[in-house]
């Protein structure tokens, strides 16, 4: 599935929970790779919210969260054909369901020099 999205800003919390070992330790082993601490945030249209919540759950990884951490789901994808990451999905959660979450090992914005407003494609397995 290939779903376009634009880079937004998110409210500065992806950063505290990635840096959870809780979370860490979960993301190498299930999903093969240590993420950097951030996420990146991309707003969808809302005909492709409707495509994510049709993907069996059998398809997602599941992170499961103690105490104040909740669970988190897990969705392997590819940003722009080049880089290998995953899209989360925080059972507790504040954002809208028109952003989504990707993670990755890099620093996504340094590394592709994105800037909100810059079009996206996610390659979702």
């Amino acid at each position: 599935m290939e779903i376009k999205g634009i880079i937004v800003s998110g409210m500065g919390k992806g950063t505290y929970f990635m840096s959870q070992d809780i979370y860490r330790e979960q993301f190498k082993e299930k999903l093969d790779f240590k993420p950097f601490v951030g996420t990146l945030n991309i707003g969808i249209a809302v005909n492709n919210i409707k495509l994510i919540n049709c993907i069996p759950n059998e398809k997602f990884v599941m992170i499961s969260g103690k105490d104040k951490f909740g669970d988190v789901k897990a969705l392997k994808a590819t940003l722009n054909n080049e880089v290998e990451g995953a899209l989360v999905f925080p059972v507790k959660t504040k954002h809208p369901q028109d952003v989504l979450e990707f993670i990755a090992e890099t620093n996504l914005r340094k590394t592709l020099k994105l800037e909100d407003g810059d079009v996206v494609t996610l390659n979702i397995e």
